[in-house]
């Protein structure tokens, strides 16, 4: 049978577990940058990338793992909520 490369994929840059998840409170930024961000509820995520642009992430589902390094999720376009920032 063949490898499937999905398979692999956890879901967190760097293909491996969080070692620590912090509830996320928004538009107070994070003590760290975080690896990636669960969404909890779905809807829309606006960020700050560890890089420094901001970027909203439309109709994000529930249960969905952004696997993007942020370090602050902003009030404004956020609709998204109970989101975990995983380092």
């Amino acid at each position: 049978m063949a490898s499937n490369p999905a398979r692999k994929y956890s879901g967190l840059p760097g293909n491996t577990p969080a070692t620590d998840a912090v509830a996320i409170v928004i538009n107070t930024p994070l003590d760290d940058t975080a690896r990636a961000i669960y969404v909890g509820v779905g809807g829309d995520v606006s960020l700050v990338t560890a890089g420094g642009s901001t970027v909203i992430f439309k109709s994000v589902p529930s249960g969905t793992i952004l696997p993007v390094s942020t370090t602050n999720v902003t009030t404004a376009n956020t609709s998204a909520t109970n989101l975990v920032a995983l380092y």
